[in-house]
């Protein structure tokens, strides 16, 4: 019977360690510190390190603060987060990866606010935010750059929702924002700069989006490259682009108040459609046909 005893009670003692542990791995809110440990719960007295420490302690559908400011490596998303920083500066310095990689169910929802992502290094990072599987993704008040391929990239095959807003994707090789997508993907694109990318951002088919109140201006090849998409681009600042509006491989772009100013090409329709509300400012030549709105296309014009 005393055997009986003992055993029963390390089986209760080991029960509640491992209960102590599961608490950890399922707090709602959970906390990083540029002197923290990864070893530690990640509670605000007992900050974890890393992103990636602190999320393996964060329940789906929790958030991770910062308490000081500091580095705090790349990150794997995998479920529902919300990562906030937006009152302390938090950086990431992903040389030779990406940034932060998000692979989560097509019914998560992922929050990105208040960080600084870095893709400088002797290798520069691949990608500042990818995208691969989420259900609704917002990032809000980033800055993305240095990165060799996109800033920001989405290639979900099951597709979602995109919204980068209050947000800065700068010196990227390819692209400031990249969508290649398997399903259809609804972008908003709001007061972001794209500036000194490759393209500013660039889309292919499956993506319906809108850009509104943004910059797209010093970059290489294009402000916006549509190889495929549906975009409406209203009251942007295209500028000092190779081309400020590209559109190729049957896309389909509405412009309206737009200023496409100072870029060596304004408008080059090449294929698909261009559909302008004939108040977009331009001072340098287009090339291809440009469609008036409510003329003889199915476009229903202004309202």
């Amino acid at each position: 019977m005393r055997r009986t005893f003992s055993f029963a009670v390390i089986l209760g003692l080991l029960t509640l360690a491992f209960a102590a542990d599961t608490a950890y791995a399922q707090a709602t809110r959970t906390w990083v510190s540029g002197v923290g440990d990864d070893v530690n719960p990640c509670s605000r007295t007992a900050p974890c390190k890393t992103f990636a420490g602190a999320i393996s302690k964060t329940a789906a559908g929790g958030e991770i603060n910062c308490i000081d400011p500091g580095g705090f490596g790349a990150v794997t998303i995998t479920k529902s987060i919300t990562i906030d920083c937006q009152e302390i500066p938090a950086s990431i310095l992903a040389s030779a990866t990406n940034g932060i990689y998000v692979n989560a169910g097509t019914s998560d929802k992922i929050v990105l606010r208040g960080l600084s992502i870095n893709g400088a290094g002797t290798t520069p990072g691949i990608r500042g935010i990818n995208i691969l599987a989420a259900g609704t993704v917002t990032i809000e008040n980033v800055r993305v750059f240095g990165f060799s391929q996109q800033g920001i990239a989405d290639t979900r095959a099951n597709g979602g929702t995109l919204a980068i807003t209050d947000t800065v994707s700068r010196n990227n090789a390819i692209a400031g924002i990249g969508i290649a997508t398997g399903a259809a993907v609804k972008v908003l694109i709001s007061n972001v700069r794209l500036l000194n990318n490759g393209h500013g951002v660039a889309t292919g088919p499956n993506a319906f989006v809108t850009i509104k109140g943004s910059d797209l201006s010093n970059n290489t090849n294009a402000g916006i490259d549509n190889e495929g998409a549906n975009i409406v681009a209203s009251g942007n600042a295209i500028s000092s682009n190779g081309t400020g509006v590209l559109n190729t491989s049957s896309g389909i772009t509405r412009l309206a108040n737009n200023d496409i100013v100072f870029n060596t090409t304004s408008i080059n329709n090449s294929a698909g459609s261009v559909i302008s509300f004939g108040n977009n400012r331009t001072n340098t030549p287009t090339s291809g046909p440009i469609t008036p709105a409510g003329g003889a296309t199915s476009d229903l014009g202004q309202q």
